[in-house]
């Protein structure tokens, strides 16, 4: 059976400590409803992506939200549990197990935490207190001895994610900002700094699937694939952390559909921290190995050049409450497909990508990494 995503909505992001995860949670899914035209009680099953929450969120949430019609079920899988989420409710529709699901993703970080997320302590990098941007700045000096670039230009990225949130009004950071302002921010790691850095909030998104009806602006689920993560570091293959997970995901997909993710008309993808993109750009084989770097500086990324990537701002912009993430880039692909992205739409856009990774586990090259594919019908 084809999937059509349906409709779908987020709550504000931003640092929100007095309110409810429950409260976040229902502002999505009612708006995500709305959108769809499907009535809380013609719901089977609520799949809550959800990397921190607490035990039972996923009941409280479907009790809060009027959804108490079948299972609500909850998914962790890191900054990739959202879109985990997804994949596992548009596969019970596409299986015929609910007639409609809901796939959301909440998290509330600001009360939970003040700096970066330190992996597990009983793991090796946490023991060492080696945090998420420690890990992620190991990728960058890695692509630069291996591509001999200049690590400051990753701060294009910034730039060109932050003058697209600018525009977005689902964005946290609405302001732009400059190569050098970028560079002058506070280190985190080296060479990361401040801005380079994905900001921490708290949000929630919803998405409502359900069989296709063959309308002619109907979105639909091309693809949909979560692939887990292999022991790393593997002498066989001399690539950083996670990049080989994005890469089994892109090549699960691509066999999927039959054709390269590069067809697509934008990307939203996983961008904690800019050599994120970079890496997952060149892991999706959207560019050449070692050439993304060029290509942002050309323009070829920008939400008008040939391969947009994040257009609604990405992480960076958006903020990045874990396990809502990756229903929001749904939510930001749904819009663009449905021609109502307003100052930040593509032009002609008819299929769009969403890749979100899950780290954190040491010895893997992931927890997980996950890639749904839409196409506007």
């Amino acid at each position: 059976m084809q999937v059509a995503l349906q409709g779908a909505g987020m709550a504000r992001f931003g640092k929100q400590p007095e309110r409810r995860a429950e409260d976040l949670a229902a502002e999505a899914v009612m708006q995500a409803l709305e959108r769809a035209g499907v009535e809380p009680a013609d719901v089977g099953a609520v799949y809550v992506g959800t990397a921190l929450g607490a035990v039972g969120v996923g009941p409280r949430i479907a009790r809060a939200s009027g959804l108490t019609g079948g299972p609500a079920l909850s998914l962790e899988a890191a900054c990739a549990s959202g879109t985990v989420a997804a994949h596992h409710a548009l596969g019970a529709v596409a299986r015929g197990e609910h007639r409609y699901t809901v796939a959301l993703g909440i998290e509330m970080l600001s009360s939970r935490f003040r700096g970066a997320l330190v992996p597990e302590p009983t793991d090796a990098d946490g023991a060492v207190g080696l945090p998420l941007p420690g890990l992620y700045a190991l990728q960058a000096h890695w692509y630069a001895a291996r591509y001999e670039v200049d690590l400051d230009r990753l701060a294009l990225v910034s730039v060109k994610n932050r003058a697209a949130g600018a525009l977005n009004p689902r964005a946290v950071q609405r302001t732009t900002t400059t190569v050098e302002e970028v560079l002058a921010s506070r280190p985190i790691a080296d060479p990361l700094t401040f801005l380079q850095c994905c900001p921490m909030v708290d949000g929630a998104a919803a998405a409502v699937f359900g069989p296709a009806s063959g309308r002619p602006d109907e979105v639909v689920v091309a693809a949909s694939v979560v692939e887990g993560g292999r022991a790393w570091p593997d002498p066989r293959e001399d690539r950083p952390w996670g990049w080989a997970c994005v890469r089994r995901a892109a090549q699960a997909a691509e066999r999927m559909l039959g054709e390269p993710l590069s067809t697509g008309s934008l990307f939203e993808v996983h961008d904690a921290f800019t050599v994120g993109e970079v890496l997952t750009v060149e892991a999706l084989g959207l560019v050449g190995e070692g050439t993304a770097l060029d290509a942002l500086a050309d323009g070829v990324f920008d939400r008008d050049g040939a391969i947009p990537v994040n257009p609604s701002g990405g992480l960076l912009a958006r903020g990045h409450p874990l396990g809502a993430t990756g229903v929001a880039q749904l939510t930001e692909s749904w819009l663009q497909l449905r021609g109502e992205a307003e100052a930040i739409q593509v032009p002609n856009a008819r299929r769009a990508v969403v890749e979100t990774m899950g780290g954190g586990a040491s010895g893997l090259d992931g927890n997980c990494a996950a890639v749904i594919v839409l196409d506007r019908v």
